[in-house]
């Protein structure tokens, strides 16, 4: 059992602190943060709770093994860097930082002071992803040949990061660990309406193995969509995270080619499959639970956690990058 502090009582806050409670790996050994009134409901909720506004006093407390940050982005790289500094393993929300350079000098910090440096990508632990990454592994979606992935809804607009590293961080943490590689190129288009900061864009992503993923991300949609569409050469995924109970649909469909002549192989005969559809079933675990319990066991096993630094630096990598091809209108390489 590891004793973990939290910081930041916010939105995400509130289900990572339900979920400490829960979890049999974890004592929970603080709650900071700068609302008096939020803790206020922190306490309310949990009676034995310890909490402070001093973020100081938790990374100082010898007894504390790591730090959990869940503040606004913009706070990520300096509370983080206090954190490994001081001898505390982090894990710190999704997107990890503001830019490349600060998630780069976080991870060569983790590096110098031997800490854990885990980012919250929470899907990497969600089932239905994990059953998709069984199924690409057994080869029974067969070779993938593109994936199309929407995430909108109407809000939540935010003040410090556009779009891209809100939502997209999602869809490419979750490509990223389908594929087992990032992307080498990328185009992007997107647009700011009510701040500067973009709400809607269109990423398109380019992979060594020919591999090309469409991204979709919104802040101004009237329909709440979570859906992402895994093309392969036998057979075809649809992982819908807005459904209730049936999330991943697994499609027996796909394209027949035909060679009619060998002398004139641009004579190709093109027929389609249509077989079954079926659900496959989907372990029902909470993946904050699952997170906590590989930060964890990170931190007792001194080893690279599965959202580890340099897993989170690749998806900073795409984001910063969609970020950069959207203001410059030009094909950014990675």
């Amino acid at each position: 059992m590891k004793r973990i502090a939290l910081i930041g009582y916010g939105y995400w806050g509130t289900n990572l602190l339900r979920n400490l409670f829960e979890s049999p790996y974890v004592e929970v050994a603080y709650c900071a943060d700068l609302s008096s009134e939020r803790l206020a409901l922190a306490k309310n909720r949990y009676p034995s709770l310890v909490t402070t506004t001093d973020f100081e006093k938790v990374i100082k407390d010898p007894k504390v093994d790591g730090v959990i940050i869940a503040t606004p982005t913009k706070t990520h790289f300096p509370l983080a860097k206090r954190a490994v500094s001081s001898g505390k393993d982090v894990l710190i929300e999704k997107p990890m930082t503001m830019s490349g350079r600060e998630a780069s000098d976080i991870l060569l910090l983790g590096k110098k002071h031997k800490r854990i440096v885990m980012v919250d990508h929470t899907f990497l632990f969600n089932g239905s992803v994990l059953k998709i990454k069984d199924l690409i592994n057994r080869g029974e979606l067969g070779d993938i040949l593109y994936i199309d992935s929407t995430r909108a809804n109407l809000g939540l607009f935010q003040s410090d990061v556009n779009v891209v590293f809100d939502l997209a961080a999602h869809d490419f943490s979750i490509i990223q660990f389908l594929l087992g590689e990032k992307p080498k190129f990328l185009h992007a288009t997107g647009k700011s309406h009510f701040n500067k900061q973009e709400d809607v864009a269109y990423i398109t992503a380019h992979y060594l193995r020919d591999v090309i993923a469409h991204v979709h991300v919104s802040w101004l949609s009237p329909l709440k969509i979570r859906q992402m569409q895994i093309i392969g050469t036998k057979k075809m995924v649809v992982y819908d995270d807005v459904e209730p109970a049936e999330k991943v649909r697994i499609y027996d469909k796909g394209v027949v080619k035909e060679i009619i002549s060998e002398k004139l192989k641009e004579q190709i005969k093109i027929g389609y499959r249509t077989g079954d559809v079926w659900l496959p079933k989907v372990d029902i675990v909470e993946p904050l639970g699952l997170l906590i319990k590989e930060f964890v066991e990170a931190i007792s096993e001194r080893r690279e956690a599965k959202s580890g630094g340099e897993f989170a630096m690749g998806v900073m990598e795409v984001l910063e990058g969609a970020t950069r091809a959207i203001r410059t209108g030009k094909k950014v390489r990675l």
